[in-house]
This record gives C-alpha cells, structure tokens and sequence, in this order.
C-alpha cells in the first residue's frame, strides 16, 4: 500500500477542477512505449489532447468512446515531445515505482469514470 500523501486544506482541494472527458481517439505515443496519447471531448468545443501512461493496461478499444473523469486545470507540461493538458484519474492496487522494482508485482489499473452517461465537461465534486 502506497504512503499517504499530506492533509490538504478543503480550499486546496477545491482548486482542482475535475471534469468528465469522453476519450475520441487514442494512439500510442510516438516517443514512449508506456503512454497513449489521448484525444478528449472536455465539453469545451475545442479537443483537448493528455498523455496517459495506461498502455500496459488498457487498449485503444477500451478507451474510445469512455466517459472518464480529468483533472482539467493542471498546467500543461511536454512529455516527450508531446504536449499533455490535463491527467485522467485511475486507482491502482501498487504504487507505479513498486512495479518497476520488483518484476513480481502486477499492477491492476482502473481508470475513473462515469456510472452513467453525462455530458463531456460536466463538473466532478
């Protein structure tokens, strides 16, 4: 099990805007072997394009069409020569470095999302 992080104020907490995505398309990443390159709708009318290290997890035609749940103000950042606006939320069983130290631990990944259908954008509180 994984440390816990440190206690954050409610006011900290609050400036993270989650938001529901529905992924459009996903290619593997040109530059890594571990990302999918992701295309969202974040209801915003313009897509929107994350980088996910979920490629040992998930397939392509397991993400397209997906409602999942984003953090939608993280500030863009350059990984590997392509630009990420925003992380999608999944739970693991393992900490990512647990894995990479010990070829025994498999790692069990399940991205956020929807319980039901809602429009791309809509708020998570």
């Amino acid at each position: 099990m994984a440390e816990p992080k440190p206690q954050i104020t409610f006011e900290q907490f609050a400036q993270v805007d989650l938001r529901v995505a529905k992924v459009l398309s996903c290619e593997p990443h040109p530059n890594a072997d571990k990302l999918w390159k992701l295309q969202l709708d974040d209801g915003s009318g313009t897509p929107r394009q994350i980088c996910a290290g979920i490629r040992e997890h998930y397939t392509p035609e397991q993400l397209v069409g997906r409602l999942i749940v984003i953090v939608a103000n993280l500030a863009p950042r350059v990984i590997r020569g392509e630009e990420s606006r925003g992380m999608l939320l999944a739970a693991s069983d393992a900490p990512k470095d647990a894995a990479a130290n010990d070829p025994t631990i498999k790692r069990n990944v399940v991205i956020l999302g929807t319980e039901r259908d809602i429009a791309p954008g809509a708020i998570v509180s």
